[in-house]
């Protein structure tokens, strides 16, 4: 893993979106999973206001890792996000925006988004092969909607799954292991003070790392890149990377 720390949340979004500029140019198109969460947000606006006319969006391809199972015009909406702050505000083709219909049936939307993924990703080993899936981890160590007390379902055989969050028992819809490691590139965005002992402990192999999500993040590639501040990254040295 390849550790990025940088001094605040602004400037992860900066270097995040340089890294994002130089990735696209390199590929006739470019199949992302998008993440939500509140340092993505802060990715997005400085996508928009920065990047809006440096990056051809029209050979850019958003998909999603997870969705909350609510309306696209849901506050809690992933989607809704991304639109907000991001897709309304660059150029892209509709066409090249492949949501999760959150208002769906949960599991027939698993289904469903399982074959867009067969569909409209390049096939890698069997598996659909994103350029690049960013995720964020929460303060119990869970990513994309993959909780602890569910981390059975990062082994799933199946491209997408349905998740229920531990407190609010909300339903969501979250891409697997076998994708997310199968992917050409993995860049988490993990931000603040909440976040730095789960990520010591993943690095450092330490306590109950081996029951967090996020541990299992290894893509075969081998390119698995941690765009952090310096909060986040707080117990951990960048000798460590």
């Amino acid at each position: 893993m390849e550790f990025k720390v940088y001094d605040s949340k602004l400037a992860v979004a900066k270097h995040f979106s340089t890294y994002l500029r130089e990735l696209i140019k390199t590929n006739e198109a470019t199949h992302i999973a998008l993440s939500g969460g509140s340092t993505p947000k802060v990715v997005f606006d400085y996508l928009a206001t920065h990047f809006q006319d440096e990056i051809d969006w029209s050979k850019v391809y958003f998909f999603w890792g997870d969705e909350r199972c609510v309306p696209p015009t849901d506050e809690e909406s992933n989607y809704r996000m991304t639109v907000e702050h991001l897709a309304s505000k660059i150029t892209i083709p509709e066409r090249n925006v492949n949501r999760i219909q959150g208002e769906n049936n949960p599991k027939e939307e698993a289904v469903r988004y399982s074959a867009v993924l067969e569909k409209s990703l390049p096939n890698f080993q069997g598996v659909p092969q994103f350029d690049l899936v960013i995720l964020g981890m929460g303060d119990d160590a869970h990513t994309a909607s993959i909780f602890p007390h569910e981390i059975n379902l990062w082994d799933s055989n199946n491209n997408c799954e349905v998740a229920v969050h531990p407190d609010s028992g909300q339903q969501r819809i979250t891409i697997t292991g076998k994708v997310i490691n199968n992917a050409k590139e993995v860049a988490f965005l993990v931000t603040g003070s909440s976040k730095s002992d789960k990520i010591r402990e993943i690095v450092k192999k330490e306590g109950d790392y081996t029951s967090y999500p996020a541990s299992l993040v290894s893509p075969k590639s081998g390119k698995l890149l941690w765009f952090m501040d310096e909060e986040a990254a707080g117990e951990i040295t960048l000798s460590e990377s």
